[in-house]
This record gives structure tokens, C-alpha cells and sequence, in this order.
């Protein structure tokens, strides 16, 4: 916790107040969750959990109701409608105006303004000044700020009611265009998506090649040949044979392509021991899924690490290496990425490791095969709806896998390649311009609690 900032000057009529003098500020409370008495009313009752991914302004009911006696037993007091609700931890800086009468957690602080303090004003001030918040709140677990602190906090006051309502309007109309802006953005970032799984799907059902393999007809050495070279180096290295899958139940391939299962094809698939290693003062990376970025990025640099007797216990039963594929099997599942670095890291039991062969294009095709439609399919199929998602190690070795010819393969790396590329570099500029509308939201509410949005005198009296 710091101390408050400096308040910066305001246009003249305008005073700087605080929140506890320009509305009442209310706190909730929690019914015993062992009375199942307490739930199951009509009093519409909102944790900050049920604000997550939430973007309205008015809020008319959360995920559970209490009952009169929860919200007594809960020491919880009935929110008017109006009042805007702000959450105060775990996380700060959900904002929603009350449609109706609402009780909340503790997780909460909601003020419901004076008569003559727009709740529109508030409900935009308070979005502008998460940062502000954060400075004045403690705790260990999780930031919060108490009650006495909230009430303290400034509130630039304009003049009259008209202004606070053509603030609003401002805003409202300047976020309208943005809005509109960043739906744009998305829909585009949405179509780039669908289009980068469309082209890998053409490529691993041979369309995306089809010409090109009829230009080259007679020429071309057929899969099955890649497939025997395969079996000889898993015998080399001692692997046992594994049964082709029964291509009559799968999709029909193009001449010189077969179906492989994923087990037949590698070296070994497999998972670290199903316990969580303690956090350590090491430069040993600990990858989980929170560490995969973008399409293809393992951010390593803020991974957790873990101690060398850890790598060292873990790596019994298999390390991640370069060339190596991981597929997360937790969670989300079905993110992959291939291991593009020789540094030492081990990764989490969410995630899977397969160990490639040593044919550098097999398992680039690999990394787009899995990442296709076509085996995300399989995944899906495959994966336990449970509480926590999971997609067991026998079923990513059934994994079916329609294999090209070797030369087949280096032409649909290179075209991916190509296509992948293009997208990235469109997608970047997408990121940065909703990166943009991000700050200029920003930048639209600082500068509305500063006076600069005003464009006209008023001659309403002054608010008291």
C-alpha cells in the first residue's frame, strides 16, 4: 500500500470531494453455506466471480439468490437499485450498476450516489481508477481494500448535474466508436482463426497439395516407404512394433498417403510424476499451460522454477528435449507446441511430452497435424468432461494421424509455413490496435475526470 498520489488541479467550478460525501457505500456479506435455507430466495446475491468476462453496465442478477434469512444471517444489507457495485478483491476493478435491489459477498463496496450524483458518472470514475485503488489496498493472498479506505477515496465533483451528464454522454459516445472498432478487430482476429484452420485442414486431407501431386505423378516415393524407415528406427532403438490403425473405419487419403497412429510414428509418449514440486530459487523452468502464448511461444522467463533435486526426480521418467512435441492434456487441452530450445526445463504433468524420430520433417508436419481439425476432433472425442478436463496418455497414442509421402511433407511445411507467417504478422497488428482502443479508453476517462470532456457553460445551480 502507498501513499495516496498528489491530486491533480481541476477546471474552476469543480471540486475534489470524497466518495463517502457523495453517496451511502454498503458492504455484503456471505450466508453459511451448510443452511440450505440461506439460498434458493429471490434477493439476487453476486460474488466478483460472477462479474468475470462481464462488459454491461447494468447488472440485474448474479449466479445465485438468497433468501431474507441468508441475507440476515450474512450480516449482508439489500443494495437499492442504482447503486454502483465495485469490487474491492480478489480481483479490484469489476464495475456494474444495480438494475434492481442486490445483496453481494465481501467482496464488494457499492455506493449508492446522492440524488443530484449521476450513477453513470460514478460508474465511469470508479472503471477509471483501478490503479488508484490497487495503491490503497493490503493484504498477502489477495489485494483488498477495506471500507474505511474506499469512503476516502477522491471524487472529482463538477458543478452542476449537467455537466456530470454530458461527461456521460461524451464518453458513451467516444467508447460507442471504439466499440465498434474493436468488434471489427475481433471478427477479423476470428476469421484468421478459422482461416488458419481451414488451410490446415486442406493440407493434412492432401487438398492443399492436390495439384501439386498430380504435377508430380509417378514421381512421388509413397508414405508406406517413410513408414518402414520408420519401424527400423523404433526396432533400432528397441521400441516394439505398433499395429497400423484400421484404415476401413477412417476417412479416405489420397494416393501414396497412410494412416498412422500417433504411438506408431514416435519414440515415446509420456508424462512426469503426478505431483507438484515446490517453487525453489533456480533458473529451472517448471512449464504448465499458463505458459503457452500465441499459437507457438513458451514463455519461459516467468515460468516457475523449481530446484535441481526436483529436475533431477522428475527426469527419471521423461525429460522434455528439442525437436520434442507437448501436448497439454489438463484444462485446456489441446494446445501444442514443439520445443524449439536446448536449455533445461521440465513441464508439468498437464502437459504430455511426445519424443519425435529423428526425421526433422516428419515433425514439423507433426506440430501441424495436431493442431489440425482433422486430430482435434479425435482430441475432443477422446478427452473426459469432467470438472477438470483430461486426455489420457493410451488415447493420445491412439491418436489417428493421415501420413503424407516425406517429399509431400517439406512442400506442405513450406506453404504452411508461408500461409502461418502472413497470418502472424496480421494478427500482430490486430493485437497492437486493440492494444490501442485499450489505452485510448484509458486515455477518454482520464481525461473526462480532468474537465477536458466539457465543451459547453452550464447554468444549472452547483451541485452541493
Amino acid at each position: 500500500m502507498t501513499a495516496a498520489p498528489a491530486l491533480p488541479p481541476l477546471p474552476p467550478g469543480w471540486e475534489w470531494t470524497e466518495l463517502e460525501k457523495i453517496g451511502f457505500i454498503y458492504s455484503g456479506g456471505t450466508p453459511s453455506t451448510s443452511d440450505t435455507e440461506n439460498f434458493d430466495g429471490n434477493i439476487p446475491w453476486i460474488t466478483p466471480a460472477d462479474l468475470s468476462g462481464y462488459n454491461e453496465k447494468y447488472i440485474s442478477r448474479g449466479k445465485r439468490n438468497i433468501t431474507q434469512k441468508g441475507l440476515a444471517t450474512s450480516s449482508a444489507t439489500l443494495i437499492p437499485s442504482g447503486s454502483v457495485l465495485f469490487s474491492s478483491r480478489a480481483p479490484i476493478g469489476y464495475v456494474a450498476i444495480a438494475s434492481n435491489e442486490f445483496s453481494t459477498n465481501q467482496g464488494f463496496k457499492s455506493i449508492k450516489p446522492r440524488e443530484n450524483i449521476l450513477s453513470d458518472y460514478v460508474y465511469y470514475y470508479l472503471k477509471s481508477i483501478k490503479q488508484l485503488v490497487e495503491s490503497q489496498s493490503s493484504g498477502t493472498t489477495f489485494l483488498e481494500i477495506s471500507k474505511s479506505r474506499f469512503s476516502k477515496l477522491p471524487f472529482p465533483l463538477p458543478p452542476t448535474l449537467a455537466d456530470q451528464q454530458h461527461i456521460v454522454d461524451k464518453i458513451e459516445e467516444l467508447f460507442s466508436r471504439l466499440d465498434a472498432a474493436e468488434a471489427a478487430l475481433r471478427r477479423a482476429r476470428a476469421n484468421l482463426k478459422r482461416y488458419r484452420q481451414a488451410v490446415l485442414q486442406a493440407a493434412v486431407t492432401g487438398e492443399l497439395t492436390r495439384e501439386w501431386r498430380e504435377a508430380h505423378r509417378g514421381q512421388i516415393e509413397p508414405a508406406d516407404a517413410l513408414l518402414q524407415r520408420i519401424r527400423a528406427e523404433r526396432a533400432r532403438t528397441g521400441k516394439p512394433a505398433v499395429p497400423a490403425p484400421n484404415a476401413a473405419n477412417l476417412p479416405s487419403l489420397p494416393d501414396g498417403w497412410e494412416w498412422a497412429s500417433l504411438d506408431e510414428i514416435t519414440l515415446k509418449i509420456g508424462d512426469v510424476d503426478h505431483r507438484m514440486p515446490k517453487p525453489a530459487d533456480s533458473n529451472i523452468p517448471y512449464i504448465s499451460t499458463k505458459d503457452f502464448f500465441g499459437s507457438n511461444e513458451i514463455k519461459f522467463e516467468n515460468a516457475k522454477k523449481i530446484s535441481k533435486e526436483d529436475y533431477s526426480q522428475l527426469t527419471r521418467k521423461i525429460k522434455p528435449e528439442k525437436n520434442d512435441i507437448l501436448l497439454s492434456r489438463y484444462g485446456t487441452v489441446g494446445e501444442i507446441r514443439k520445443v524449439e530450445t536446448d536449455a533445461i526445463f521440465q513441464v508439468s504433468y498437464s502437459i504430455a511430452i511426445i519424443k519425435t524420430l529423428p526425421f526433422s520433417v516428419l515433425v514439423d508436419y507433426l506440430v501441424f497435424c495436431l493442431r489440425s481439425s482433422e486430430v482435434q476432433k479425435q482430441i475432443k472425442k477422446f478427452t473426459r468432461a469432467t470438472a477438470q478436463p483430461d486426455l489420457g496418455l493410451s488415447h493420445i497414442r491412439e491418436l489417428n494421424v493421415p501420413l503424407p509421402p516425406e517429399t509431400e511433407q517439406i512442400i506442405i511445411n513450406n506453404l504452411l509455413d508461408q500461409v502461418n507467417s502472413s497470418i502472424e504478422k496480421i494478427e500482430i497488428t490486430i493485437i497492437d490496435n486493440l492494444q490501442r482502443i485499450f489505452h485510448l479508453r484509458q486515455s477518454i476517462l482520464q481525461r473526462a475526470f480532468s474537465g477536458q470532456l466539457l465543451t459547453f457553460p452550464t447554468r444549472e445551480e452547483p451541485a452541493p
